[in-house]
């Protein structure tokens, strides 16, 4: 691979390091106390819908998808997304999300109905997610109105997915 290409590939557990570090980069202490962060919190994310950006041998960004509840339904929580910002506006942050987006409709072993985020319309709306409301989907801890999405893996979740968001089990 020429030293300045990009290659996106699965998260292996010798990436983890990396990944936490540049996470903590990225979003700074203050990701601890968001309700994301407390919805992943504990549990393992899913190693075949997690991917990286490598240059070389380096990791450069980062997406990563962990299974979560909603009400009594099986969904995935994508995030954190992020790429180091010497290597932000080069595609990096779409081509790890397209990666990590067609693994969840093509290896969904959960059985999950949709994909939650929580970030910004204007950039997510591209890949196809969609506005849901507090009253559909209930964060464990304060969230801007509007930032939290979702992407459906099955046609209808959205509309069938109710409740309180929860750590899986």
């Amino acid at each position: 691979m020429p030293s300045n290409s990009i290659e996106i590939a699965l998260e292996l557990p010798c990436h983890a390091t990396e990944v936490e570090i540049i996470t903590i980069k990225i979003f700074g202490p203050g990701m601890f106390a968001r309700a994301a962060f407390v919805l992943r919190e504990g549990v393992a994310a899913e190693p075949h819908l997690s991917f990286v950006a490598l240059k070389g041998r380096r990791v450069i960004g980062t997406v990563r998808q962990t299974r979560i509840r909603i009400g009594d339904r099986t969904a995935l929580l994508l995030g954190p997304l992020g790429v180091l910002p010497e290597y932000k506006n080069d595609g990096h942050g779409r081509a790890l999300m397209h990666a990590s987006l067609e693994a969840a409709r093509a290896n969904n072993p959960c059985n999950a109905g949709l994909v939650l985020l929580v970030g910004d319309m204007s950039y997510y709306r591209q890949f196809g997610f969609k506005q849901v409301s507090a009253d559909e989907v209930e964060m464990p801890r304060p969230v801007e109105p509007g930032r939290v999405l979702a992407f459906e893996l099955q046609d209808g979740a959205i509309r069938e997915t109710r409740g309180k968001a929860a750590r899986w089990f």
